[in-house]
Order: structure tokens, then C-alpha cells, then sequence
């Protein structure tokens, strides 16, 4: 939709087809299309993530991957899902509100294969053969901020850096991933075991935009309880609201298989397919002007 309120019927027409092909992508491979609740009694605890409140004790989903996670471990097998998710505060020309996102996950398989989806998914999209470039996050942190956040974990000093230094240096064309996130900033994650100072988790740049993130998924619910009590003392001590722990998620965990699992944000991936900067030139009504 442009500036004076009038929808784009070409753009319209060109996210359908998008749509069309992620779904085929998808099918093709055996993958099983499901759909999960929007309004939901206990979002994740994540550290800046905000749920918008849906009523007494409920709350708009932030991402679908709780229950996700819940059908993986009664075996639903390879499994994705497109729809909508929200998030408070978030307002600006890559962020809306509301948003549409893409989850899939690969039981019994390791983070590599999502390498190879997104490659291959986004190549579709864009039309153009992609070939990612690897970066691990310590490297580019030397690089470019002058510290290694693996030898001295700063919580803050990492998201304000990876905002004002290390996006801005990422390669601008083209696809790029970043590996090897410090543990503390992978809240579902599981650990390296090479290297326990480093999570499976990376994330996809294209063109200088984040358009994924992609885990090697935690499946120790103790350890996943005692992260999520970390980070309700953690939003509790800045001021922040907290949520409910999700009981059912935490007690089907143990169940879950080995994993691998990510989340891609639709609308920016069309933004970029067409060619264009805010994410309002493709997303119909949104509130971003």
C-alpha cells in the first residue's frame, strides 16, 4: 500500500505468488503444512520479545514454536507453518506489529540442513542462485567491535554493537549467515557440544536485512525451565512484565526429537523479492507509513 492509502494490485498479486511458491517449496520436500493457536496463555520469556495482551490471561502469540515443538514431540514429523505473530513496540520500516512469519522444523536433523533450506528457498524467491557466506559471530565482533563477546559475555554492549556496528558491516548484496551465537543469546538453543561457549544457533541476512533465525533446538526441559527462569529474573529486575511459564511445552519437551528449527519473516522476504525498502510497500494495511 503507497502513501496516499492505495494498494499496489501488482505487489498484491506478486506476495500471493510468493506465498504460492514457499508453500510448493515445502510440500515438495514433505513437509506437512499445521496451523497453532494466535491467542495463547503463555507466551516465551524472551528477553525484549513483548506479546500484546488478548484478553484475561491471554496474550498474541510472538511465534508459534511452542506448540510447534508440542506436535514434534508427538511425532507430527517434518512440519511448517505460515501466519500471523505479534510483537509491542516494534514500529518502523522492517517492523510492523503484525507480522507474517514461516517456521519449519527438521526432526532428526542438525542446524546444516537449514543452511541448505534457506539457501534454496530464498534462491526460488529471488530467482537468482544463492550461495551464503559464512561468518561466525566472535570473528566479526574482533573485527569490527573490538571484543569478543565468548571471552567477555556484555548482554547489552552485544545487542547495541550488533545494531550500530556489525549489521551495518555485513556484506549488503547477497545472502549471509551468522554462526556461532554466544550461549547466553539463545534462549531456545542448544549448546555446542564442541564448544559449550557457543549455541546452534545462526542467523540469515539478505542484502543486509535479517530475514531468519535458525536453532539447533534445546530438548532438556530442565535446562529449558531453568533458562526461562533466568530471563523472568532478568525482565523482572529491568521492569518488565513476565509471563507465565508454559507447563504442557515443558513437560512434552522431553519427548521432542532431536531438532532442527527457524523462523523466517515473510513480509521482508517480499520486500526484498520486489525491490523495495518498507515493509507497508507489500504488506496491505500495515501501520508502518
Amino acid at each position: 500500500m503507497n502513501d496516499s492509502g492505495i494498494i499496489d494490485l501488482h505487489l498484491l498479486q506478486r506476495r500471493a505468488a510468493i506465498v504460492r511458491t514457499i508453500r510448493a517449496f515445502f510440500d515438495g520436500r514433505g513437509f506437512c503444512e499445521v496451523e497453532t493457536p494466535v491467542r495463547i496463555p503463555a507466551p516465551a520469556n524472551e528477553a525484549f520479545l513483548e506479546p500484546p495482551p488478548a484478553g484475561k490471561e491471554r496474550w498474541l502469540r510472538t511465534s508459534p514454536e511452542l506448540h510447534m515443538k508440542r506436535l514434534l514431540a508427538a511425532g507430527a514429523g517434518k512440519i511448517y507453518q505460515m501466519g500471523p505473530c505479534f510483537r509491542e513496540a516494534e514500529l518502523g520500516r522492517r517492523h510492523n506489529p503484525e507480522f507474517t512469519m514461516l517456521e519449519w522444523y527438521r526432526p532428526n536433523e542438525g542446524i546444516a540442513t537449514l543452511y541448505n533450506d534457506v539457501a534454496a528457498l530464498v534462491s526460488e524467491v529471488m530467482g537468482a542462485p544463492l550461495t551464503p557466506q559464512v561468518i561466525p559471530v566472535a570473528t566479526i565482533y574482533r573485527e569490527v567491535a573490538g571484543w569478543d563477546p565468548l571471552e567477555a559475555w556484555d548482554e547489552d554492549r552485544f545487542d547495541e554493537d550488533m545494531a550500530l556496528k556489525i549489521e551495518p558491516a555485513l556484506p549488503q548484496t547477497g545472502l549471509v549467515y551468522l554462526v556461532d551465537y554466544p550461549a547466553p543469546a539463545a534462549a531456545l538453543a542448544r549448546l555446542n557440544p564442541k564448544d559449550p561457549r557457543v549455541a546452534e544457533r545462526f542467523e540469515a541476512y539478505l542484502n543486509g536485512i535479517e530475514i531468519a533465525n535458525g536453532y539447533g533446538e534445546l530438548t532438556d526441559a530442565t535446562e529449558q525451565r531453568q533458562r526461562f527462569e533466568a530471563t523472568i529474573a532478568m525482565r523482572q529486575a529491568r521492569g518488565l512484565p513476565t509471563y507465565p511459564l508454559d507447563e504442557p511445552f515443558l513437560k512434552a519437551l522431553p519427548a521432542m526429537p532431536p531438532t532442527a528449527g527457524i523462523a523466517l519473516g515473510i513480509d521482508r522476504l517480499v520486500m526484498l523479492a520486489c525491490g523495495k525498502s518498507n515493509l507497508a510497500e507489500v504488506r496491505p494495511f500495515c501501520e508502518v507509513r
